[in-house]
């Protein structure tokens, strides 16, 4: 099954920018995480393909390899993503000896593949940083041959059908090609008595713990990398490197976009006529807020300074407080006698007290005065 293109995955354009990219993600990420998939495979298989689209496209280097050879230019099979010169190195292997400008390409251990740990954080946790131990299961070096695969007291040979270079030629007629050496699998040596920890591979599966310090201010699609905390490589090759992804559970007060943090405030009605002071809560604690007379449901307060330091540039955010107006519940008839006799005082005088409400019912009577017409 062909792959779908990763801009599509993330609904972007080809020429979007690293922030629209980490935004499409971020939305994704959190419509398609396990956490609310409960069992839905398709929704997993969406998490998973939109976790690859954003490894690739976030990726300066990876995002240039597949913007100019598609997904064969990221195929993880060719040691995490071709450039140019791995393309170069195929068709040179092909078709450089049918010219006469033949090279033979020394074979090499591969370098052990890179890792990804998803790593889930509160918001506090994520805003004030923090350092945590994580257990990641991974291939190690062998500890007995210390990576080379042979027994000890032994050492690997160098391959005698190729002679230690990883590639045979073959002829058929006029054209010759080269190809992986069968009898080494291309890795230019043989091990004629294999360790036995390892079985030759010069490598042990083991969970490793790590201390991860995550810095201040990260958020849902950042990754943090630890070089050489990946697989180790073939028979002694550099190990590959392990990327912590960052995933910021929702908080049941706060949103967050960007730096600035957004939260919904209810606001009694008779506060919001006259005016005062409430106090709303930010991740430091309460604060006072001053609410200014004749506010209005939806009205946006500003707290400077309230919102996340960001983790690239030191800037520090707002907190954004939206006022919700809150109808009065369970009214004592004292109450509702009060609150009748207030309203009587309004009595045709909707324009000055009520200008949004008489503005759209007199909307609706020139609506149906067309109509007639």
């Amino acid at each position: 099954m062909s792959k779908r293109d990763y801009y599509e995955v993330l609904g972007v354009a080809k020429g979007a920018s690293e922030r629209d990219i980490k935004k499409a993600y971020k939305k994704l990420a959190m419509k398609y995480h396990p956490d609310r998939a409960q069992g839905d495979k398709s929704l997993e298989e969406k998490f998973r393909e939109v976790q690859e689209a954003y490894e690739i496209l976030s990726d300066e280097r990876k995002r240039a390899a597949y913007d100019q050879y598609g997904h064969a230019g990221v195929d993880p099979n060719r040691g995490g993503g071709a450039g140019a010169a791995d393309f170069g190195d195929i068709f040179g292997d092909v078709f450089g000896d049918i010219f006469g400008g033949g090279r033979g390409r020394q074979s090499r251990a591969r370098q052990g593949s890179d890792l990804r740990y998803n790593l889930e954080m509160s918001l506090e946790e994520a805003v004030r940083g923090k350092e945590v131990e994580i257990r990641v299961p991974t291939l190690v070096e062998c500890d007995t041959c210390h990576g080379s695969g042979a027994k000890k007291g032994s050492s690997p040979t160098t391959c005698p059908t190729c002679k230690g270079n990883g590639q045979v030629q073959m002829r058929q007629g006029f054209f010759a090609v080269q190809q992986t050496c069968p009898t080494c699998s291309g890795k230019g040596k043989i091990i004629s008595d294999p360790c036995n920890p390892c079985r030759g591979q010069g490598r042990v599966e083991k969970t490793k713990t790590l201390s991860v310090k995550v810095p201040p201010g990260v958020d849902t699609g950042d990754r943090i990398r630890l070089s050489g905390e990946g697989e180790a490589g073939e028979q002694g090759a550099p190990a590959g490197d392990l990327y912590v992804q960052v995933h910021v559970r929702d908080h049941h007060i706060f949103t967050r976009d960007g730096n600035n943090l957004y939260c919904e405030v209810p606001l009694g009605f008779t506060t919001a006529a006259l005016g005062g002071e409430i106090e709303v809560p930010t991740l430091d604690g309460k604060v006072k807020l001053k609410i200014t007379p004749e506010t209005q449901t939806g009205k946006m307060f500003r707290l400077r300074g309230k919102g996340v330091k960001s983790v690239r540039s030191g800037a520090v955010g707002d907190l954004m407080c939206k006022v919700e107006i809150e109808t009065p519940v369970n009214l004592s008839s004292k109450q509702k006698e009060l609150l009748e006799e207030f309203e009587a005082t309004c009595t045709g005088q909707g324009a000055k007290h009520r200008p949004k409400e008489k503005g759209f019912f007199d909307g609706v009577k020139q609506f149906f005065d067309d109509l007639k017409s």
